[in-house]
């Protein structure tokens, strides 16, 4: 398994809407276990009102399966509600593991 390929999204909660953005995130981990080509999946809190989400793929194509996928849409729905800005989604290349 070569994890070479990733994603890395960055989120800021609308104030008064960091506690809905951290339960979305964590409801998010069952959508993600979800995507077969979904290795790794991360959500993780940065500060009281910013969010990350790191993922790890093994191709372009589970790459963008996952950019076209469940999670994306549920945020596109919510985030209207709960974010103060657009996400920041950068596709990065994975350099290095510890498996």
């Amino acid at each position: 398994m070569a994890l070479t390929l990733g994603l890395l999204a960055t989120l800021e909660a609308k104030p008064g809407k960091e506690q809905e953005l951290a339960d979305f995130l964590v409801a998010g981990q069952a959508l993600a276990q979800a995507e077969e080509g979904t290795v790794v999946w991360y959500a993780f809190r940065i500060s009281e009102s910013s969010f990350g989400i790191f993922d790890a793929f093994e191709s372009e194509e589970a790459r963008q399966a996952h950019v076209n996928g469940e999670i994306p849409r549920a945020l596109g729905e919510k985030g209207a509600e709960l974010l103060a800005s657009d996400p920041v989604i950068r596709p990065v290349d994975v350099l290095a593991t510890k498996p």
